[in-house]
């Protein structure tokens, strides 16, 4: 898509108008209003951009079809390629992958009568406490994480990108990013296969937790 054009270019400054740019292609599946509307049609999104070219390149990823008719032909560099994945995974498979996350951990608090309350969601703002979230969640072969693929998080590429945020009404919404990259060992096909079908970790609904295998 032409970066520069305006149907483009307010999406990048703005979070939730990205989301609205995702979401504009599945009008009709499920009631207006829905609330879980994003993961009852499976829509998970990720994006780059080349600020050079000024291209940006959206990759939509979903259980239903899409339609993009809508879109301004000057916003398009290039038609939408469509395209049906349908791959199977066995115990063992190696995949190179790339995703973009929102790496948060629950931040332990305390009430003022000294008694526990629920944590506070935050989110890790360095590779390092990144990679502690890989961790976590990608495992090793010998201790599996929860997404049915094993990564040693030494090996996974971190880098940090932009935050992303959203102006009034959504004032105070901030997305820490990070973008990972390596290669995962597939240790349990299911549950890798439901990794790939619902994305990780949070802010699904702003491009985060879609993961691109090859």
């Amino acid at each position: 898509m032409d970066a520069r054009h305006p149907y483009v270019s307010k999406s990048l400054i703005d979070a939730h108008d990205m989301h609205r740019t995702v979401m504009s292609g599945f009008q009709g599946w499920v009631d207006d209003g829905s609330r879980d509307a994003r993961a009852q049609m499976g829509v998970l999104s990720t994006w780059a951009l080349d600020l050079k070219a000024a291209a940006l390149v959206l990759v939509v990823q979903s259980k239903v079809a899409a339609d993009w008719a809508h879109i301004p032909k000057a916003a398009l560099r290039e038609a939408p390629h469509l395209i049906t994945v349908d791959r199977t995974y066995r115990t063992g498979d190696t995949v190179g992958f790339r995703t973009v996350v929102n790496p948060t951990y629950s931040k332990p608090r305390t009430g003022p009568d000294g008694q526990k309350m629920r944590g506070q969601r935050v989110a890790h703002t360095k590779p390092d406490g990144v990679r502690k979230w890989c961790a976590r969640l990608f495992g090793t072969w010998e201790s599996p994480g929860r997404i049915g693929a094993a990564a040693e998080p030494d090996t996974i590429s971190v880098r940090m990108l932009p935050t992303v945020s959203s102006p009034a009404p959504h004032k105070g919404l901030k997305v820490v990013r990070a973008e990972l990259r390596g290669t995962l060992t597939v240790t349990d096909p299911t549950a890798f296969v439901a990794a790939l079908s619902d994305g990780i970790g949070h802010a699904r609904a702003y491009s985060c937790g879609l993961i691109l295998t090859r």
